[in-house]
């Protein structure tokens, strides 16, 4: 027996996408009103990491951007700053350049979004990007390889990826939306886990169908049967879509529920987003901002 099937024969993959939404209806209808106040509002806006993905970045924009991170405390001494920022690979040095506040420098790598590089490439961009300073590394699943049932080229494609980030976190996009059924996505969950991975992530925000409140049900329960099997605790990012702070607190929600108040915090919890900031700090403040 392969290393890949020990590994999945330790899971039940016989999962009903209904049954799944039924439980998330459940939970927010039951537990939902209770986060929706301004001390999860604050939470949330800890966990974000703020995001710049677009071809048309400049050195500009990004010092901009690292601005109103560095201006934040001062501005809202009452708040916390957001967890990271997140760019694209040839934008860490900008970063680090400019940066004065104590988070994350998270680069996305190794091919993203599509991930259909060599794996030469990806470890080679992935060891770049740390040593330009990234501290966190978010990198796609090889999509055609997990959907053709490649299993153990994509383990140890993340493998080797995972050893070239040295000390950065490794955060695995398992690109949910065109996974399509909860029994695949909880697959590519424990098949990143297995690889290394720190967090583990829904999507990259670069198709049609991003974060969804199925993808965060199926993968918190994925990290909570893996920890309760390893004693490995890994934290978890939905990202893409989430822009209200209706949405940060349903998946907050179901997070919360899952995993309990040990994954509350940005070392264990994050979202991706670029307007959720903004959104959140109106919803805080109780009349509309637009800071970052």
């Amino acid at each position: 027996m392969s290393k890949i099937d020990e590994l999945f024969k330790q899971y039940n993959f016989s999962l009903s996408d209904d049954a799944v939404k039924l439980n998330i209806q459940e939970i927010l209808s039951s537990r939902y009103e209770e986060n929706s106040n301004v001390a999860v509002y604050k939470q949330c806006l800890s966990q974000i990491d703020l995001t710049s993905l677009n071809g048309t970045d400049t050195h500009a924009e990004i010092i901009s951007m690292v601005e109103k991170v560095n201006g934040f405390k001062a501005e809202f001494p009452h708040l916390p700053n957001v967890g990271a920022i997140c760019v694209y690979p040839a934008l860490v040095p900008v970063v680090k350049a400019h940066l004065t506040e104590n988070i994350g420098i998270a680069a996305v790598s190794a091919g993203f979004p599509a991930s259909q590089t060599f794996i030469e490439v990806k470890v080679a961009e992935t060891a770049m990007c740390v040593m330009e300073g990234a501290t966190e590394i978010d990198v796609v699943i090889s999509i055609g390889k997990f959907l053709s049932g490649d299993y153990l080229e994509v383990y140890e494609e993340l493998s080797e990826i995972k050893a070239a980030c040295r000390e950065a976190h490794l955060k695995v996009i398992l690109e949910t939306g065109a996974l399509v059924s909860a029994s695949n996505i909880k697959r590519a969950a424990i098949l990143a886990m297995a690889s290394g991975a720190d967090f583990i992530k829904t999507s990259t925000g670069k198709i049609p169908v991003a974060a969804t409140l199925e993808a965060t049900y199926v993968m918190c329960q994925a990290i909570k049967e893996w920890h309760e099997k390893t004693g490995v605790k890994v934290s978890y990012k939905p990202a893409g879509g989430i822009v209200t702070t209706e949405d940060a607190v349903k998946h907050y929600t179901l997070v919360k529920e899952i995993l309990g108040n040990e994954w509350l915090n940005n070392t264990m919890f994050r979202f991706g987003a670029s307007r959720l900031a903004n959104n959140l700090l109106s919803s805080i403040e109780g009349k509309e901002l637009r800071y970052f």
